[in-house]
Order: C-alpha cells, then sequence, then structure tokens
C-alpha cells in the first residue's frame, strides 16, 4: 500500500458533554436503581471520531457547532487538547450546547438519551464553505446533525456515512457515499435484514449496494466487522479485550476507518485496523477519553499495521 505525506480527515458533525452513570444494574421503565457512580466526558459522535483520529495520530479537522456556554468552552478545549483544528467549530448564541445522558451496566451495556442542544445548528452553507476551504481528502459524518449539513458533507469526492443514530436516508444521500458504516441495529433499520451471520450480513449489504454505495462496513459489535462491495464480502474478527464500557466504540471504529482510508490503506487493511481501535475503546470509561494513542494500537495490532 501506498501511505499519503499528511492527509487531512473533516468529521462533520456533533460534540456533547456526556453526563454519565455507571450501576450494576440499568433501571427498568419507571425503576429506580440506587448506587453506581457519576461522571462527566466530552462526547457526541462526531468530536468521539474526530478525538479517535487525533489520538491515533491523524490529522482532522471538526467542524460543528457548540453553545456560547461553559460546556462548549469545555468542549472545544477537549478537542484541541488531544490535536483536533477546531478553526471551523462555531458557536451558537440561541442555544445550548449539546448533552447526553448515558447509562453504563454489568458487562459495558449502555443506553443513551440525547439533547441536541447547538448540533442543531450546524449548517450546510458553512458545511461547504469549511469542506472548501479545508480541502480534505476524506469527509465523515454521522446523524446527529440536521440532514441538510450531512447533504452538504455528501458533496465531497469521498465521502464516509456512519449512520447513526439510525433514521430514514435518502437515496440520493446513500448515493453520495462512497463508505457507510452501520451497526447491527442501523442495518436492520435500513434493510430489513438483520446481520447475524455472514450469510445475512451479504444479503443487508447488496441491498444498501444497490443504493450506489460503493463500500459496506457493518459493525457486528464483539464479533467484528464485515466489509462488502459488489464483489467482495469478508468478516474481520476481533482482537481479544477486556471490555467494561463500549460506549463511543462504534465512533472509534468509524473516525479510525476514516484515517486509515485517508491514509492510503486498501480496506482489507483498514477495517481490521479500525476493530483493533474500537476494541481497545471498550477497556476503559469515557467516550473520548477512552479512545487508544497509536502506540497502544501499534501493539495490539502487531503486523497489521
Amino acid at each position: 500500500m501506498t501511505l499519503m505525506g499528511n492527509p487531512l480527515v473533516a468529521v462533520v458533525g456533533s460534540t456533547n458533554l456526556d453526563l454519565v452513570f455507571v450501576s450494576p444494574n440499568l433501571p427498568r421503565p419507571g425503576e429506580t436503581v440506587m448506587g453506581g457512580s457519576f461522571n462527566t466526558h466530552p462526547g457526541g459522535k462526531g468530536a468521539n471520531q474526530a478525538a479517535t483520529i487525533a489520538k491515533i495520530g491523524g490529522n482532522v479537522s471538526f467542524i460543528g457547532c457548540i453553545g456560547k456556554d461553559a460546556y462548549g468552552a469545555s468542549l472545544r478545549q477537549s478537542l484541541e487538547s488531544v490535536g483536533v483544528q477546531t478553526q471551523f467549530l462555531r458557536e451558537d448564541e440561541s442555544l445550548p450546547s449539546g448533552t447526553a445522558a448515558i447509562l453504563v451496566g454489568e458487562h459495558g451495556s449502555n443506553m443513551i438519551v440525547v439533547a441536541a442542544g447547538s448540533n442543531k445548528s450546524v449548517a450546510a452553507d458553512h458545511v461547504r464553505s469549511a469542506i472548501a476551504n479545508a480541502r480534505p481528502e476524506v469527509v465523515l459524518a454521522q446523524l446527529e446533525i440536521p440532514v441538510e449539513a450531512v447533504m452538504a458533507a455528501s458533496e465531497a469526492p469521498f465521502f464516509v456515512l456512519n449512520p447513526a443514530p439510525a433514521c430514514d436516508l435518502s437515496d440520493e444521500l446513500l448515493s453520495k457515499c462512497n463508505t457507510i458504516t452501520p451497526n447491527e441495529t442501523e442495518t436492520e433499520f435500513l434493510t430489513g435484514v438483520a446481520p447475524v451471520d455472514e450469510d445475512s450480513c451479504r444479503t443487508a449489504s447488496c441491498i444498501l449496494l444497490e443504493k450506489g454505495i460503493r463500500n459496506i462496513v457493518i459493525t457486528l459489535g464483539e464479533r467484528g466487522s464485515y466489509w462488502a462491495t459488489p464483489k467482495t464480502g469478508k468478516h474481520f474478527a476481533p482482537p481479544s479485550v477486556k471490555a467494561v464500557d463500549t460506549t463511543g466504540a462504534g465512533d472509534a471504529f468509524s473516525g479510525a476507518l476514516a484515517w486509515f482510508l485517508a491514509e492510503g490503506r486498501e480496506f482489507g487493511n483498514a477495517v481490521p485496523l479500525a476493530n483493533c481501535v474500537a476494541a481497545l475503546s471498550t477497556t476503559k470509561h469515557g467516550a473520548q477519553s477512552s479512545m487508544p494513542d497509536l502506540v497502544s494500537v501499534k501493539e495490539l495490532a502487531g503486523s497489521l499495521y
């Protein structure tokens, strides 16, 4: 493979302050659960993905919106502290910064509620202007911002979409995706097929490929990931780690994949490397704080890197 000198990934997306509650037992509807611990962490799918790229040594610029408040200042500082470029992260005086309530249970399972706040102000014209100025090799977006902003991001020559959280997507948007990275739930939502084994992964992938997407990469949690093109379908098993919190693992995967592709790596190498990054992210609590550094990735990936 030929790796590019200093490529850039532009991440277009959300940034939130995560309010994280850790408890042995997660509550059922109407139930109050005592015990556990509380902490705050910077989060948001877009910011998580940008932080992942920076922490594994990548060159990344974040395009989004924060509120003009203490949370927003903290979120900007957190991104800058790991090396994310924030010149395209603007402030909105009319809305508070985004927040998310995250409940983490035993074995790392989680439940999440998001209040979008200023993420609703990410505008299409701002996205187009930022991409035109940054001139990235790869643009990565998710769905915690207005669809108009995602459509603007999709105009980039190499566009990667992490279709989370799941929602209805137009064929026009899907046709502009070089790569899409749905998890199991999102895959079933988009295709009606639950990706429970390789055959169902291929069936679901074919439905998405018919939309004009060039590469389908389904993330399967502890089962790894599945990559498909019109001619190829391959499952990649993940490395073995001890998971304590799966929050942000999908973001770690999507961010890492976008960076490895920007470097010029082939999918057959980029996907298993992204598996390694996602696996390492589950070994610590939090979202951005759990993203691994390059040394850890190289150690786990071995000859893959």
